[in-house]
């Protein structure tokens, strides 16, 4: 059977296909699936879940659909989260990457090469790389806070477990390692709370200055949008994963900072 149009689906996460036979297509490839459903996306609400189950609603070369994950797709400069399935006779499955699907609302869990795929309706155990996420976390937040020191719009950004960039279109002059680096850390060392925040797409559209990323546009469509609230200090839209309190990064240090083209000044840091 062709793939539904995109008009087919319900909104705002409900189930995307309604009981019958389906393709689903992640990474090119098709699987195919008696109910394909939108994955709940578990770290939204906790981005500290280490471990779930989870049931298998598909599997292919493309990757494994779960009806809820504790895995963070690929998105938003912040890599896709790694770790394993654990199947109920104690196999380990290696989830070597973690990606959006090909469909709105749905994670493909990417394995291993030469992994043996579950089975549709199969019930697992996911457990995360903890600690790979947990500095990703990390970064992520102190780009949030890096960014409101270094008062520019941000071309562009990247997060990886060792170091994270942010991109600024702003004089090489004004960048100044040993200011961004104090500056940066003093913020941090206040202990600021973290809290996520929605608001409607109309909200959006009356506050443009909440968007400071130039390369990169805040979904729309769905009828609101998550924010990162750092009290006093931040608010912004964004989808990924971030600590509870900005302590929790314990500091940072300025890597190099460089020119990447006329309008791209490169602040790279890594965790203190």
């Amino acid at each position: 059977m062709a793939r539904r149009g995109r008009s087919d689906y319900l909104a705002q996460s409900l189930l995307l296909y309604q009981g019958e036979a389906s393709e689903y297509a992640a990474g090119g490839v098709r699987m195919a699936s008696a109910a394909l459903m939108a994955t709940e996306l578990l770290f939204r609400d906790d981005a500290y879940l280490r471990t779930a189950t989870a049931g298998v609603v598909a599997a292919g070369d493309g990757g494994v659909l779960l009806d809820r994950t504790i895995f963070y797709p690929l998105g938003g400069g912040q890599p896709g989260d790694t770790g394993c399935l654990v199947r109920e006779n104690g196999a380990r499955i290696a989830v070597a990457d973690t990606r959006k699907g090909a469909d709105p609302g749905t994670v493909a869990h990417i394995l291993a090469a030469g992994s043996v795929l579950p089975a549709p309706g199969e019930r697992l155990t996911l457990e995360l790389d903890w600690d790979r996420r947990y500095r990703l976390m990390r970064l992520h937040t102190a780009l949030h806070v890096m960014s409101c020191v270094v008062v520019a719009p941000v071309t562009g950004g990247n997060i990886a477990p060792d170091k994270a960039r942010l991109d600024f279109d702003i004089d090489m002059n004004l960048l100044n390692a040993e200011r961004i680096e104090q500056g940066t850390n003093e913020l941090i060392g206040r202990g600021i709370a973290t809290e996520t925040v929605w608001i409607t797409d109309a909200e959006l559209e009356a506050r443009p200055e909440l968007v400071r990323t130039m390369s990169v546009q805040p979904p729309r469509g769905a009828g609101r949008v998550r924010l990162l609230n750092i009290p006093g200090i931040d608010l912004q839209p964004c989808g990924g994963t971030h600590v509870a309190n900005t302590a929790e990064i314990g500091g940072i240090r300025v890597l190099r900072i460089r020119s990447e083209g006329r309008k791209n000044r490169r602040v790279e840091i890594a965790l203190a």
